[in-house]
């Protein structure tokens, strides 16, 4: 169950969501992201109802519980470049954020947290960084978006794993610190409900869309091994890179290019290597099962 619900996660960041917000072409971002954060808050309040989960899970209250009002502003930042990139045929300025993040993830782990990146890590991020300096110096501009949604999602991951709560009532807490601004934008800006009952109608599932593919994430990740999980969450980038190719018909500019080969070749280093510890892990506790079963 664990590959079907990351798969589900995945394909829906890659393909649907991107979809999605397409066709409210003609909605503005900001518009669409205070629906999404009125109607995420709607769905997963119904949701923890129908699951019944306690909604007092994270408390009594600890000072790192604060970082939640962080994450909260760092999701719907991350939201708002997202939505910016797919509404304006960037697609692909989004692919590649989404592409870097895990790498800016690790560089984040390594100074904020104190975790040890193993040598083929370093030169992983090292890569990185020469794609994004060469692309620079080709183009003669930094990718600005990408470098902002790659960043935005990697602080995000940081709070959340720092705040440690229960997956749901995190995202039920972040987005009701979001409601205050969003729902008088929905109620008073008069661009917020359009007329048209299609398009208000694909703001209503803004929710679903929203709330569904973290669950689905969430779920995925008490099943798999980070190691897994690590390689497919390449999957959605990549969908998300062939949509903008194939169906949008944006194109790879020679910088973009060089980058994205550059940034392939990181991660199949970095995913190389992370197979191949997760296998030695699994073989040193193999060993050590049978050591004390001999004992």
């Amino acid at each position: 169950m664990g590959l079907i619900y990351a798969l589900l996660a995945y394909l829906s960041w890659g393909l649907v969501v991107p979809v999605h917000f397409r066709l409210l072409d003609g909605v503005s971002a900001e518009a669409i992201l205070a629906h999404r954060i009125v109607w995420s808050a709607v769905f997963v309040t119904i949701l923890l109802v129908v699951l019944r989960r306690r909604l007092a899970n994270p408390f009594p209250l600890r000072p790192r519980h604060a970082l939640l009002v962080a994450s909260a502003l760092a999701i719907a930042f991350n939201w708002m470049l997202y939505l910016v990139a797919v509404g304006s045929g960037h697609m692909l300025d989004a692919s590649l954020g989404y592409f870097i993040n895990p790498l800016v993830s690790v560089g984040l782990g390594a100074l904020v947290l104190g975790e040890r990146l193993r040598p083929v890590q370093m030169v992983s991020v090292a890569i990185a960084l020469l794609g994004v300096v060469l692309a620079l110096l080709m183009a003669g501009r930094l990718p600005l978006l990408s470098l902002g949604l790659a960043v935005s999602f990697a602080l995000y991951g940081l709070f959340r794993k720092i705040v440690g709560v229960d997956a749901m009532i995190g995202f039920f807490a972040e987005t009701f610190l979001l409601l205050p601004a969003a729902l008088p934008y929905v109620l008073l800006a008069p661009d917020a409900v359009p007329a048209d009952g299609r398009q208000f109608g694909l703001l209503l599932l803004t929710g679903i869309t929203t709330a569904l593919p973290l669950i689905w994430f969430a779920a995925a990740a008490q099943r798999l091994s980070l190691a897994t999980l690590g390689l497919m969450q390449y999957l959605a980038p990549s969908c998300l890179m062939l949509l903008g190719i194939v169906f949008y018909g944006e194109t790879l500019p020679p910088d973009r290019i060089v980058l994205f080969a550059l940034i392939w070749l990181a991660l199949l280093l970095y995913a190389g290597d992370s197979l191949r510890t997760a296998r030695r892990n699994r073989a040193a506790v193999r060993a050590s099962r049978s050591s004390d079963l001999r004992g």
